[in-house]
């Protein structure tokens, strides 16, 4: 990226804010983000709290894409997004549903700590009564060892599974997991998200045959930019997913799904949809299964409406500090 700009900067435009959720996710019920006014628009900048320093420097380099240097041109301005259900009980399902309105494909959370393999066949059961004719993929965030996830997978796959997101943590396991499915016959394709956006090396995955497709957000990899070079060197359908973002990352995301040359799958960019309250009045929500691309700004009544408190503002901006030291101009390319 160009020369980063100084934290000073940063720290003139920047917000914090702790939005309710309607549903627990990720296991919270609160989503802190920081937001950073550029002189081109807004980022966000929201790492989740296991991230360390280093790797979160790609989320701040994303936020300042998105402030200071705008998107690349996009090649197309509706953008077909999921719905997603979180890992809630079954009879929830219908309400969670409701929130997203009419939509063609539904991304399941799935192998959440402290639930069994029952809990998500009767979750599953209920997205696919309530929605006979949807694409259904899973995500387990790497929940699962590679015994347990063809045991999963074999038995979830009767509703009729797109892909299993992320079944286990290693890129060795991916690569055991589809290797499995392959062999018995069972059509779900494997995709891979952390063993793309955590890995030291994106391509590592596409290298090792472990996945059928890749899951990319913008905020891990570094913004769209580079997410671009990422799935071009990689040579795999791309899914264009998020990180609980606000409007201002989902921005980030239909930016990046713009761009591509090629858009196979709905993304996961409609999870606005979960959050009680948006940074903007006009939120980035799906109409008819999709979002219109659009630039959005963050409204000054609802930053201070939804500020975190001062010990959180400080935390996230002792944290943008020490991040910041992170931050040198370098190379997009990967190679």
């Amino acid at each position: 990226m160009p020369t980063p700009p100084a934290l000073d900067e940063l720290l003139a435009g920047a917000h914090v804010v702790s939005l309710p959720m309607r549903v627990k996710f990720r296991g919270i019920m609160e989503r802190e983000s920081l937001l950073l006014r550029g002189p081109a628009g807004w980022g966000e900048f929201c790492p989740f709290p296991e991230y360390g320093d280093a790797e979160a420097s790609r989320w701040l380099a994303s936020a300042i894409e998105a402030g200071w240097e705008g998107f690349p041109s996009p090649l197309r301005t509706l953008i077909p997004v999921n719905a997603t259900v979180p890992a809630v009980a079954a009879d929830r399902v219908p309400e969670v549903l409701a929130r997203f309105g009419r939509v063609d494909a539904v991304k399941v959370k799935v192998a959440e700590q402290g639930q069994a393999l029952d809990d998500d066949a009767a979750r599953l059961a209920a997205v696919r009564s309530a929605l006979p004719d949807a694409a259904i993929r899973v995500d387990a965030n790497g929940g699962w060892d590679v015994p347990a996830a063809i045991e999963a997978l074999t038995r979830l796959a009767d509703v009729g599974l797109e892909y299993a997101e992320q079944p286990v943590p290693t890129i060795e396991g991916l690569a055991e997991v589809r290797r499995a499915l392959q062999s018995a016959g069972i059509a779900v394709l494997v995709a891979a998200d952390e063993s793309v956006r955590k890995e030291s090396d994106p391509l590592k995955v596409a290298r090792a045959g472990a996945a059928d497709l890749i899951v990319v957000k913008v905020a891990p990899l570094g913004g769209v930019r580079r997410a671009l070079d990422i799935v071009a060197q990689a040579g795999l359908p791309a899914v264009v997913s998020s990180a609980l973002d606000t409007s201002v990352g989902i921005r980030a995301g239909l930016a990046l799904a713009a761009a591509l040359p090629e858009l196979p799958y709905a993304c996961g960019l409609g999870t606005v949809s979960l959050f009680e309250s948006d940074v903007t009045t006009d939120p980035l929500v799906a109409d008819d299964g999709a979002i219109t691309l659009r630039d959005v700004s963050a409204d000054t009544g609802l930053l201070k409406r939804y500020a975190a408190s001062p010990e959180r503002r400080d935390w996230w901006l002792a944290r943008l500090r020490r991040v910041h030291a992170h931050l040198a101009p370098h190379r997009r390319s990967l190679t």
